[in-house]
């Protein structure tokens, strides 16, 4: 599964999911008078889950997150995840579809753009567990 071989569905699933992970972060940031930095790698699982009722493992997110950055459509730093100018402008002329159909929708708009890109970016084994705890720990407690 290279750069070069068309978007997969999973792809479209960690882009819807990271904004709508980075929108929920930008408004509570924007509510508490705080700086928007972005989303979390462990809002990001949240907004998986709720999409599709599973958390990606380390190496699906890893993956499309370096070909969705590859593209210019999303910017990694760390954890934190935004969605690029590039990435944004895709999500504003998406065909409106409601959440239920949104991953779809946005596969079918990702292959319409342009292909894949390779970013450099890596999930390291511990940033991706730590994320994953701190996913869990807000599920326990009900956030």
């Amino acid at each position: 599964m290279g750069a070069d071989d068309g978007w997969h569905w999973n792809d479209a699933w960690i882009f819807v999911s990271a904004v709508i992970a980075e929108r929920l972060e930008r408004d509570r940031a924007l509510h508490a008078a705080l700086p928007v930095t972005g989303a979390s790698l462990a809002d990001v699982l949240a907004a998986a889950d709720f999409l599709h009722h599973a958390v990606p493992t380390r190496d699906e997110l890893e993956f499309s997150v370096r070909r969705l950055a590859g593209a210019g459509l999303l910017r990694v730093e760390d954890d934190l995840v935004e969605v690029a100018a590039a990435g944004e402008q895709l999500w504003r002329t998406r065909p409106f579809s409601g959440l239920s159909s949104a991953v779809m929708t946005m596969q079918t708009q990702l292959n319409r753009a342009s292909g894949p890109g390779e970013s450099e970016w890596t999930l390291d084994e511990p940033t991706y567990a730590t994320a994953l705890r701190e996913y869990r720990m807000r599920l326990a407690d009900g956030r």
